[in-house]
């Protein structure tokens, strides 16, 4: 709203007091707020003081020659009085030095106009002159030159005087004419000034406005100038500085005097060099100056030492001789919105959380590296973390992100100037090589980054450990686009994974067969889930004291309709990764519930659980079902549980344990020492078994290794804490004394025989009550050597890459992912070493034992290069 307007709003609504007051004000009577109000009144205060003694002269004039005629002493008094009251507006009340308010001033020059009109009715009341003479003619007279000479000036002053005067000659005598005359001229005189004052009192206003109107223009580009973001230039024809808004220059470092006469162009810099956000080849400030062009939202950069930005707008102005003047214009600050800009640009192109570049940039960086004429050579590393999610899970995510931060530093370290390295997302990272490297230096490189990502890590005072895994891909020969090269990357990561995690793969072309295989596994194992195709087998758990069969584990089977038996190995991890494992899960569930109800003998059945499947808070309700269901006591089903389900939420966990321990079910420990093992886990979980794995168990015998020691370790903890202990891959008799006499309560493995299908449980496996059948070797074998070898498995037309790990004279233990037969035969080519038939003994758990049809001479190995130890 103008001021204008709301002055006009209080007129409107003001009452007549305040109107009144308004005009006492124009009067001189009252006091105003307005010092403009005040200013006009001192204004006229000083022109009647220059006017007065004019009025004062001529009634000097006049009375004089009758007073010193007729009056002589007595009529000079007042006429002496009157001189000096007519001198007092020149020296006293007219100045400001009284520091008087100017009404003040006022009502003192009333006084004083009263006091002059009182002694010229004195004198001529003194010298006794009549109606007839002179003296009416003299006040007369005198009262007409001051309405003309000062009637418009203060009228109150000049009614002050003629009221003396007309009450003064009323007192003292005969002028009743005199009086009769000027009383109607003091009444007309006080409705002229009401007139008057009324007048001034509108002309004032108006001149308030008018005021207030011309400078308001003025007032806001003062306030834009001062407080807003707006700022102003001007320069003469040379383009040199005439004017320039103050906080520009004070943001210079300069004054303004300084700056005036100094070219415009030494406030900016003109080359923006570094700065991303500059177009190539945009046109300067000194470009639109020398072609006299007018210009819009021209971005400079501010001459100053801290990084500012300004936008300029500016146009030429000329005289009416059409003669350029120079340049005026506008500026605003752009800094704040440049950072911004900077800021969204790094948000596009790098990682919020560790300042890689992030998917899209690492992206573009690879279809830089692999385009031109011809792919160029290229690497490509796909990383992923191994063991993150726990980190995650257990500590938090705010500790997640401080972790990524310093792996993320660690590969920017490990990587140097050989390349780039961004982020996909989650705990992935990318590593773009674009020069030619031989495979030898990506080799190390790799190497490299594992053992600097696997180092231990300090995140809010607790150490923390994980790992990396690598997958390698080299343009041209992995591939020529960066499609190709990031898919075949994340083949050889997955392989990687596959391998044992914290290793790096090249990529190879049997790659492909291997995911292809995986894609099509997982889509058959949902239509096997949904049509029948998957079954249970159980193996025995016997126990220790009097060879008993105490309960089975029940142990998930595939056998495909194309490829044959798929190990679990094999299929169990594509159904975690896939989502499927929950279905699978609670399948095997209800069969093996179903399955044990049925039995002769009250012996339990133990199901493994994903933890996955354990996580999911409606698990403890399946159970619960399937038991009621089936019509199986709680305490005859053993839930076998790996580490892994304490690595996730452990609020969730207790409370799942507790929920299950309700139930009534036992809870089992599998594989345990092989994993993350903590006695922190052992006193919170209520468990009732600990599973000592079969790396264990599995050459304890030989006596010269820690194996029984840690066998005997855990035995003594378990028993501490009041569980049981079942030994697993127990396969000859001697292991079979050798976990007795250790103080495991039970065993199971193929000394027992392999998993049976259900038929096969009451005829074999002492469903009867009968002790256990020991099919198994009565001692352990010819002595092995420990090793480390790859080779290929050749059974029924079907390569497969293996690695060996035991090998005597009679056999090798090899590692494969694929399910093999008891009985199946086939040929296996030693790395290094010789091509021999074989017949595959047993498989488990993707081991398998492989027999030499011929014993074989192991000479070639004294040149082996890899370390050696006697295991037999």
């Amino acid at each position: 709203m103008t001021r204008k307007r709301a002055s006009n709003l209080v007129e409107v609504a003001a009452p007549d007091g305040v109107r009144r007051a308004s005009y006492l004000v124009q009067l001189g009577l009252a006091k105003s707020s307005d010092p403009n109000d005040n200013a006009a009144l001192l204004a006229r205060i000083v022109e009647f003081a220059s006017l007065w003694p004019v009025v004062v002269l001529a009634m000097l004039i006049g009375h004089a020659p009758v007073v010193f005629e007729r009056g002589g002493v007595i009529a000079a008094l007042p006429l002496i009085a009157m001189v000096v009251l007519g001198l007092v507006p020149l020296g006293g009340m007219a100045s400001q030095k009284i520091g008087l308010m100017p009404h003040r001033q006022v009502l003192g020059l009333t006084g004083v106009a009263c006091g002059i009109g009182v002694c010229s009715a004195i004198i001529l009341e003194n010298v006794g002159i009549g109606p007839d003479g002179v003296a009416p003619l003299l006040v007369l007279a005198g009262t007409a030159l001051i309405i003309n000479t000062a009637l418009t000036r203060l009228p109150v002053t000049l009614i002050g005087f003629v009221a003396g005067l007309v009450g003064t000659t009323m007192i003292f005598g005969p002028w009743m004419v005199t009086a009769a005359i000027l009383l109607p001229l003091t009444l007309c005189l006080v409705v002229v000034a009401l007139g008057l004052a009324r007048g001034d009192f509108a002309a004032s206003r108006r001149l308030t406005e008018a005021l207030e109107d011309s400078s308001r223009p003025s007032r806001l580009l003062e306030e834009v100038e001062e407080r807003g973001s707006v700022w102003f230039w001007e320069t003469d024809r040379y383009a040199r500085l005439s004017y320039l808004s103050p906080k520009i220059a004070a943001a210079l470092g300069l004054d303004e005097a300084d700056l005036t006469g100094r070219p415009i162009t030494a406030i900016v810099s003109e080359t923006n060099e570094g700065d991303e956000l500059t177009s190539v080849g945009e046109r300067t400030l000194s470009f639109f100056l020398s072609t006299k062009t007018a210009f819009a939202d021209l971005s400079v950069r501010a001459n100053t030492s801290e990084d500012r930005w300004w936008s300029m707008s500016g146009r030429p102005v000329y005289d009416k001789f059409d003669q350029l003047r120079g340049f005026i214009g506008t500026g605003t600050d752009l800094t704040e919105v440049r950072k911004s800009e900077a800021e969204k640009t790094k948000l596009a192109r790098f990682d919020a959380l560790t300042g890689l570049a992030n998917r899209a940039e690492i992206g573009n960086l690879l279809r830089q590296a692999v385009s031109g004429q011809g792919a160029r050579s290229a690497a490509l590393f796909l990383i992923d973390l191994d063991r993150f999610k726990n980190v995650n899970d257990t500590l938090g995510h705010p500790a997640g992100d401080a972790l990524l931060k310093q792996v993320a530093q660690r590969l920017a370290n490990a990587i140097g100037a050989n390349g780039q390295v961004g982020r996909l997302g989650g705990d992935e990272f990318k590593v773009v090589l674009p020069v030619k490297t031989s495979r030898t230096h990506l080799d190390a490189l790799a190497r490299a980054i594992i053992e600097s990502v696997s180092r231990p890590y300090i995140i809010d005072g607790s150490q923390v450990s994980i790992g990396a895994s690598l997958g390698i891909a080299i343009a041209p020969e992995d591939g020529r686009s960066a499609d190709d090269l990031t898919r075949n990357a994340d083949l050889a990561l997955y392989a990687a994974k596959a391998a044992g995690r914290g290793v790096h793969r090249f990529y190879s072309s049997d790659m492909h067969a291997s995911a292809n295989r995986r894609r099509e596994l997982e889509a058959d194992l949902e239509r096997a889930l949904e049509q029948g195709h998957l079954r249970v087998v159980y193996q025995p758990v016997v126990s220790c004291v009097g060879e008993r069969v105490t309960g089975f584990e029940a142990l998930l089977r595939w056998t495909h309709p194309l490829h044959g038996p798929i190990s679990p190995g094999e299929f169990i991890p594509i159904a975690e990764e896939s989502n499927l494992i929950e279905r699978v899960g609670a399948w095997v569930l209800r069969t093996a519930c179903e399955e044990a109800s049925r039995w002769s003998v009250p012996a339990r059945v133990a199901v493994n659980v994903s933890p996955i499947q354990f996580a999911n808070p409606a698990f403890p309700t399946v159970v619960s079902q399937v038991l009621s269901q089936c019509g199986l006591p709680p305490g005859r089903l053993e839930l076998e549980i790996t580490e892994g389900v304490f690595l996730g939420d452990s609020a969730n966990a207790a409370k799942q344990f507790d929920t299950l321990k309700r139930i009534g079910v036992r809870l089992a420990l599998d594989d345990f020492g092989t994993g993350y093992s903590s006695l922190g886990y052992l006193q919170r979980a209520p468990l009732d078994k600990i599973k000592i794995d079969q790396s264990f168990v599995r050459g304890a015998t030989l006596g010269n290794n820690q194996n029984a020691a840690i066998i005997r370790s855990i035995v003594t903890l378990a028993e501490a804490l009041g569980m049981e202990t079942t030994a697993e891959g127990a396969e000859t008799e001697d292991e079979i004394e050798l976990i007795r006499k250790l103080g495991c309560s039970h065993i199971q493995g193929y000394y027992y025989g392999p998993p049976l299908e259900v038929s096969e449980l009451a005829a074999k496996l002492g469903m009867h009550g009968e002790n256990a059948e020991a099919v198994g070797h009565k001692a352990s074998r010819s002595p092995r050597l420990s090793l480390l070898r790859r080779g290929r498995l050749t059974v029924a037309g079907q390569v497969m890459p293996v690695r060996l790990r035991n090998i005597s004279a009679t056999g090798v233990l090899v590692e494969t992912a694929h399910y093999l037969q008891q009985g199946q035969e086939g040929t296996l080519d030693i790395q290094d070493g010789p091509v021999v038939p074989i017949k595959i003994v047993w498989w488990s758990d993707n081991r398998c034992g492989c027999a030499f049809e011929e014993e074989m001479v192991l000479d070639w190995l004294s040149n082996d290069r890899h370390q050696m130890r006697l295991a037999g």
